[in-house]
């Protein structure tokens, strides 16, 4: 029997949330389906909660509608991962670009608050090392929207910022084969610098390395192990 809904959840807030977070976790896994029903009752919500939820997580590139067969998640494969790093080298440098161009004193001082509260954020999760801690993944996130913020292209902010959702997935799952011994910090610093000093030409070739890298990394994980990234996620 369904469980009631509970109506202070009915508002589609917490919904949307607790979706997303479950999708990148892993708890549903790269290619499921999403049947509203099952979400209904898992979620315990209205229809229109979990509709509107899942539109949202279609914008981020989390989740697919296909036509007649209703909403799944996404499948993780290393060659659209490979699609991803370089549509966001392309775009996120470019916004980073316009940031530097455009950002003022505002903006630069939101970066360096965002850094440094990444900074003291821990990376792995205590209680599962093998994965990023929630709050470094949030601090993570926000440091690089942050730089990203000054571009004052709307268009070209709303595209790297999808990207940047998407490639959440591959993020969160690359835990296990993370590059332990890279100074992720020092990379993070430099970009950071160079911002600062207005070097528009570095950042760009600085933050292009930075998420090339994490790539390179996961694709030579995967590649050792003979598996796919949806594999990793169901460990």
């Amino acid at each position: 029997m369904a469980r009631p809904i509970d109506k202070a959840r009915a508002n589609r807030s917490g919904v949307y949330d607790e979706l997303r977070a479950d999708i990148l976790t892993g708890r549903l896994a790269p290619g499921m389906k999403l049947p509203f029903n099952s979400l209904v009752d898992q979620y315990r919500c209205s229809i229109g909660a979990i509709r509107e939820a899942l539109q949202r997580l279609a914008e981020q590139g989390l989740v697919i509608s296909e036509w007649q067969q209703g909403f799944r998640v996404v499948d993780v494969t290393v060659d659209d991962l490979r699609d991803l790093t370089v549509a966001r080298c392309e775009i996120e440098t470019l916004a980073l670009r316009y940031a530097i161009l455009n950002g003022d004193v505002a903006w630069e001082a939101a970066a360096i608050s965002a850094h440094h509260v990444l900074q003291r954020a821990p990376r792995y999760d205590p209680d599962d090392p093998a994965r990023f801690s929630e709050e470094w993944v949030v601090a993570h996130q926000q440091f690089h929207s942050a730089l990203l913020a000054g571009c004052g292209n709307t268009r070209i902010l709303s595209i790297a910022n999808a990207l940047r959702d998407s490639s959440e997935l591959y993020r969160r799952w690359s835990a296990p084969l993370y590059d332990r011994d890279r100074d992720i910090e020092a990379e993070h610093r430099a970009i950071l610098d160079s911002v600062v000093a207005r070097d528009g030409q570095l950042a760009s070739d600085l933050l292009a390395a930075h998420i090339q890298r994490t790539t390179d990394k996961l694709i030579e994980g995967l590649s050792e192990d003979d598996e796919e990234p949806a594999a990793v996620a169901s460990r």
